[in-house]
């Protein structure tokens, strides 16, 4: 079968990215509804509804796949561009954004829980800005956390990752000097192979969880924020992502593997949502850690496998449409939880069931994310525009 393009692009890539960010949306849509035992910005009244098997699965899978199809790309960008043109690049387009969420938007979203939900009394913005969320004023007595003090990076973590992965292959790069250019088709991985990596995953993400359990945070050096319990699939992901680019395993893949792999992970999934197999346990060394750590494991390849060959049956359809989401979704990653957060905040105490208010927010979530990140490029494209028409040097637009 063959994968269809936009230039040099697989296109099903971009249309299972643009999936796959809308349902970080509405994973985080759900958080104050469905008993996900993390922090969040917002304490709903309404009734718990049973999303917990929605949460557990998405984590299983959607962020290793998001560092597969980032990891894609990556060589070929090395390639065209050098180490140096590499990185500034990579600086520049995540780099950016994380400086904004972490000055700007994730201040305010924690300055409003605050006010709501830390029973602390009133505070102004720039006291608790600096106070509190910079942590200069001293730990309040009866803190809650998530941590102390309340600057963080949130769900731009990922863009953090994105960042360290981008300089490690770069050095890896230079230290291994052999030529890399271009690709060496080879055979997609048989099941044998495939199922070695999970084991070897497996196993790692278990002897991990023995002292990092699911959901456990930590800043590693200080600044990058980390969930080590998933760092094992995610750094394997990515891996698997850059080497799948040079070998073309993606344009090999056998139909019959995709649609085996496709099954194995629908059918794990089920498991969870089904109840048939309550296997649920965040860590530490035990039977059901290591279990849970091969599920884990294995609904990743399962469903990351089936999606890559379900959406490339799908080809290019959707046409320009989808097009145009795909060059959004990096920006509606960045900016969705303030306008889910909004939303959270607007719908509670309506009298709405729980379900429609979840769904509510989904798609007001996913409907305002693309509109403001449509909005938001088009202005730089203007501003791009007026540079090159008035002789101003110009500033390339992002790449991937």
């Amino acid at each position: 079968m063959q994968a269809q393009r936009t230039g040099h692009r697989l296109a099903y890539l971009d249309h299972l990215k643009v999936a796959l960010t809308c349902l970080v949306v509405a994973h985080h849509a759900g958080q104050p509804y469905g008993g996900s035992n993390g922090f969040w910005y917002v304490h709903s009244g309404q009734e718990a509804i049973p999303l917990g098997a929605f949460f557990s699965v998405n984590a299983g899978f959607f962020m290793s796949l998001f560092f597969f199809i980032s990891a894609y790309f990556l060589p070929a960008s090395f390639d065209r561009k050098g180490p140096e043109s590499f990185l500034k690049d990579r600086f520049k387009r995540l780099g950016l954004p994380l400086l904004f969420g972490f000055f700007v938007l994730v201040p305010a979203l924690m300055y409003a829980y605050y006010l709501n939900f830390r029973g602390y009394g009133p505070l102004g913005l720039a006291e608790y800005y600096l106070q509190v969320y910079l942590g200069l004023g001293g730990r309040p007595d009866g803190w809650t956390g998530p941590s102390w003090p309340d600057l963080q990076f949130a769900h731009l973590w990922f863009l953090e990752h994105l960042l360290v992965y981008a300089v490690l292959y770069t050095v890896l790069r230079l230290v291994w000097k052999r030529s890399s250019d271009g690709t060496a088709p080879a055979g997609s991985p048989g099941t044998g192979a495939i199922v070695l990596f999970g084991t070897a995953v497996a196993l790692t993400t278990f002897l991990v969880r023995t002292r990092y359990p699911i959901d456990h945070w930590v800043g590693f050096l200080g600044i990058v924020q980390t969930e080590f319990a998933h760092v094992p699939q995610y750094a394997a992901w990515f891996a698997a992502g850059a080497i799948a680019y040079r070998r073309q395993w993606l344009q090999t893949l056998r139909p019959a593997a995709g649609r085996a792999w496709l099954a194995v992970g629908l059918g794990l999934a089920l498991v969870r949502y089904t109840g048939w197999l309550p296997l649920y346990s965040q860590g530490g060394w035990n039977g059901a850690s290591i279990g849970y750590s091969f599920y884990e494991t294995f609904l990743c390849l399962g469903l990351s496998i089936g999606l890559l060959y379900l959406f490339r049956g799908l080809g290019n359809r959707g046409g320009r449409l989808m097009q145009r989401l795909a060059a959004l979704a990096f920006t509606v990653y960045v900016v969705h939880v303030p306008f889910v957060v909004c939303l959270q905040y607007l719908l509670e105490g309506r009298g709405l069931a729980t379900w429609t208010v979840f769904a509510a927010t989904t798609a007001g979530g996913i409907l305002l994310s693309f509109a403001v990140s449509f909005l938001w490029n088009a202005l730089l494209a203007r501003i791009r525009a007026r540079k090159t028409g008035s002789g101003l040097p110009v500033q390339p637009a992002p790449s991937r």
